[in-house]
């Protein structure tokens, strides 16, 4: 069930990634939720690092930098996607 709970929440993670980002993002959904779930890795690994991924009620710290994170790797994900895609040549 966590794998479940980890490609929902990357979904989800990297759909407000890219509701955040300015203009329009050119990679496809499934690579949008893959770079929100390592967000969540990453957002998760930093609040630990923090000292604030587990506190009492809601984690707004944990998932502020879950969010923070997913924002920078959609971001750059979007940009080499763009690079990698751009070089392609039809013979």
């Amino acid at each position: 069930m966590g794998w479940l709970w980890a490609i929902i929440v990357g979904f989800v993670l990297g759909l407000l990634a890219k509701a955040i980002l300015p203009g329009k993002q050119h990679m496809p959904l499934w690579l949008t939720t893959v770079f929100g779930i390592i967000g969540g890795v990453v957002g998760n690994s930093l609040a630990a690092g923090f000292g604030i991924a587990e506190t009492r009620g809601i984690d707004w710290g944990r998932h502020a930098l879950q969010v923070a994170a997913a924002v920078v790797l959609v971001f750059l994900g979007d940009m080499l996607y763009q690079a990698v895609r751009g070089n392609k040549q039809v013979t």
